[in-house]
């Protein structure tokens, strides 16, 4: 998960790259296991500046840094979602988290669900990642209503796809195998295949009350 730009592909900011360095050690040891040196380490950011950014201390850094990653995958659904529809958009989020593991020799998961797993003193950061999770569903279960699939069905398979990615990749670092992910791919193709069609007139048309939005 590409955590090394801002939601506007703009040039970060100091205050930027310190929350892409947190999102990216919260994705490798976990919320609880980061210090503040080690985001100032990462982000190489003069060792006063953190606590200028985040006077909230280390509870606001998780808070906005797990936004920041939601954030930016939420950017990268949408655009994939109207260039290639739902089902290549869950294979590339899937495709994206498996070169990741490879590449980090399955040390990094999802940030994002970093931010979810933690102890009682991040209840608001787990709060801000149950919010970041839902939002994506709510993106993946419009794009599933414009392509044909009933509401209450298009939010019902984009919880179900959510969490088996997720899922898949905790299983996938436990494991250190891709084999997880792999099998999520190719049964949520076969499921989509099964109850999408080509994009209708609801393409322009609002959707109807996602649940939670």
């Amino acid at each position: 998960m590409n955590t090394d730009r801002t939601a506007g592909g703009a040039t970060p900011t100091a205050r930027d790259k310190m929350l892409i360095a947190a999102a990216l050690l919260f994705r490798e040891k976990g919320v609880d296991a980061t210090s503040f040196a080690d985001v100032i380490e990462r982000s190489h950011a003069p060792r006063g500046s953190i606590y200028h950014h985040f006077p909230g201390g280390k509870a606001q850094l998780a808070e906005e840094a797990t936004r920041h990653a939601g954030t930016l995958m939420a950017s990268m659904i949408l655009d994939n979602l109207a260039a290639s529809g739902p089902a290549e958009t869950l294979s590339h989020i899937i495709d994206i988290f498996r070169r990741q593991l490879r590449d980090t020799d399955f040390v990094a998961g999802c940030p994002v669900a970093a931010g979810a797993l933690e102890s009682g003193d991040f209840a608001e950061t787990r709060k801000v990642a149950g919010e970041v999770f839902a939002s994506w569903e709510s993106l993946i279960s419009v794009a599933l209503w414009q392509h044909g699939v009933e509401m209450a069905r298009a939010q019902s398979l984009a919880t179900t796809a959510v969490a088996a990615i997720e899922g898949a990749i905790l299983v996938s670092k436990a494991r250190r195998s891709t084999d997880p992910l792999d099998r999520v791919d190719t049964e949520l193709m076969i499921w989509l295949s099964a109850v999408t069609s080509a994009p209708t007139t609801r393409e322009s048309a609002a959707a109807p009350a996602v649940d939670g939005d």
